[in-house]
């Protein structure tokens, strides 16, 4: 018996559109990226431990280091494992010390979780962060030995943690890298209107700057608070003493930090602090590594 037209009509267009499917299956197989670029370069030897909420591991250059530690507090969402990473940032500032074959410092990276920020004791339960971490250094430090001098580096956001810790206890760093910060001219509890302007006028990606008011909220609870923790806050109690800053941003930074990062640049620079800006041409976390690795390691 012949069939109806109808149940003809609908095989028809169910293998036309398994074949729609297929096809879009194959290709994106076909196009997914099959590789990363890696970097040469000989890991540091790691040894890694534990501290309540805190996790940390020590990398040394099996060639040596220079008496210097660095505290490296890391982006949202990697750990303390990061640092031997050889697709990563990370593995090319080892790289352009081994090519250059300076002594590099001995780099702690610290880790107190995915996502976390330095700040002092205060009304909201995730915050006190800052005196744990300050707590903690002695501890570090016995591990590591008693450095020449400590530094702190950070990007994106431990880029901004750096700058918290750094110039709230300037006495104790010698120097601050921070990559790519967290710096902007309002705070989290500006009104809509104000955000959405300064989104603008930098090209911030609205749901990445949005998101990012609404994490800082989880640990300063007012305008008072925010205060404590905001680098273009604590930097106008900044002179010649503090500690070196190197800062560097991409222009087209998607969560509009560029403007902040140039701010704080010029202000503590006004105020006697020595610092390298760098501006780059690129994206958020955009870095110019010879100039990085130079500043870690002289």
């Amino acid at each position: 018996m012949e069939q109806p037209y109808f149940q003809k009509s609908y095989r028809k267009w169910l293998i036309f559109i398994l074949l729609i499917v297929a096809g879009y299956i194959v290709w994106t197989q076909l196009t997914a990226t099959q590789g990363s670029q890696k970097v040469s370069f000989i890991p540091a030897r790691k040894s890694c431990h534990a501290s309540g909420q805190l996790e940390y591991c020590m990398y040394r250059s099996a060639s040596g280091t220079n008496g210097n530690v660095v505290y490296h507090l890391h982006g949202r969402n990697l750990d303390a494992q990061i640092w031997n990473d050889d697709t990563y940032w990370t593995s090319m500032v080892q790289a352009s010390w081994q090519q250059s074959k300076i002594l590099p410092p001995t780099v702690v990276v610290i880790s107190y979780g995915p996502t976390w920020l330095l700040v002092p004791k205060g009304k909201k339960q995730d915050s006190g962060l800052l005196e744990a971490f300050m707590a903690k250094l002695p501890d570090m430090d016995k591990k590591t030995g008693k450095p020449r001098q400590r530094l702190l580096l950070g990007e994106s956001m431990g880029g901004l943690n750096v700058l918290i810790a750094g110039l709230n206890y300037p006495q104790s760093f010698t120097k601050i890298a921070s990559l790519c910060p967290g710096v902007y001219a309002i705070s989290p509890f500006a009104s809509f209107s104000a955000m959405k302007a300064i989104l603008e006028r930098t090209g911030g990606d609205p749901q990445s700057g949005f998101g990012i008011w609404l994490l800082a909220k989880n640990y300063v609870a007012d305008e008072r608070e925010w205060r404590r923790i905001s680098p273009l806050n604590l930097v106008k109690q900044a002179d010649e003493k503090y500690p070196a800053l190197y800062i560097s941003n991409g222009l087209y930074d998607a969560y509009g930090n560029f403007e902040g990062s140039q701010m704080l640049a010029n202000e503590a620079a006004r105020r006697g602090v020595s610092v390298e800006w760098h501006p780059l041409y690129g994206g958020h976390c955009a870095i110019d590594v010879p100039s990085l690795a130079r500043f870690l390691a002289t």
